[in-house]
């Protein structure tokens, strides 16, 4: 996925604003676990949700990508990171919270293994905790054919990345080009692919009732626009 591109990813992301969002997070499980006191972040990347969020919770990351996970542990020590796939991890022990935020659950690609790996957050989380999804583009909103361009600031150089969008079939397929100028003028080129499942609401609702929860409340304007699903478990 990153694998090229994992140390641009804080300065491609810098629009963000990961302490809003992270308040944002912090009030919504304040109102439905307001005694929650640890927290997984499953597809945490480079650790920025958990730089704000370990001010509030014992916290624990868990990404795929080793060297997102490096850059979360240079941000994040002493954090519990994990290197290990959303959809068949297995840390023993369960958590008040768990989130899987930025669209990440999108690279799952499939129904399926959307399933496979809501059943694997819901393993890990503790009677009475909460779920917190946020979603990829739902696919009637998804546009393809769109390109996407920025430019930003990197270590005294530039960053441009164009985005080139389609849809197949039940998948987006993301195709990334980056054209990087370092501080001495040098320009290089490299490119990525990315593959994420389009899934409907009903595919959302499906998977975190089929793992077991409480049917899912939906907040449309969630972190940046996506939503967020938000669900508990049974005491």
């Amino acid at each position: 996925m990153f694998t090229k591109s994992a140390r641009l990813y804080d300065a491609i992301y810098s629009f963000k604003d990961y302490v809003a969002e992270a308040d944002l997070l912090h009030a919504a499980i304040s109102s439905s676990v307001p005694a929650a006191r640890t927290l997984l972040d499953v597809a945490c990347g480079t650790g920025l949700h958990l730089e704000q969020l370990r001010t509030s919770y014992d916290v624990t990351g868990v990404d795929v990508d080793p060297e997102l996970l490096r850059l979360a542990a240079e941000r994040n020590p002493g954090t519990p990171l994990v290197e290990a796939d959303m959809v068949d991890f297995d840390l023993n022990r369960t958590f008040d919270v768990v989130t899987c935020l930025f669209s990440s659950i999108a690279y799952v690609r499939t129904a399926a293994r959307l399933r496979q790996a809501t059943a694997a957050m819901v393993r890990h989380l503790a009677p009475g905790g909460v779920l917190i999804v946020e979603p990829w583009i739902f696919p009637e909103q998804f546009e393809t054919g769109r390109a996407d361009a920025l430019v930003v600031d990197f270590e005294g150089g530039k960053i441009s990345r164009t985005t080139f969008s389609e849809r197949r079939e039940d998948e987006s397929v993301l195709d990334l080009h980056y054209l990087l100028r370092d501080a001495e003028g040098e320009v290089s080129h490299f490119s990525e692919r990315h593959v994420l499942g389009l899934f409907s609401d009903a595919d959302y609702r499906e998977a975190i009732g089929a793992a077991g929860l409480q049917p899912a409340t939906f907040e449309p304007d969630g972190l940046m626009g996506r939503g967020l699903y938000i669900a508990t478990r049974s005491t």
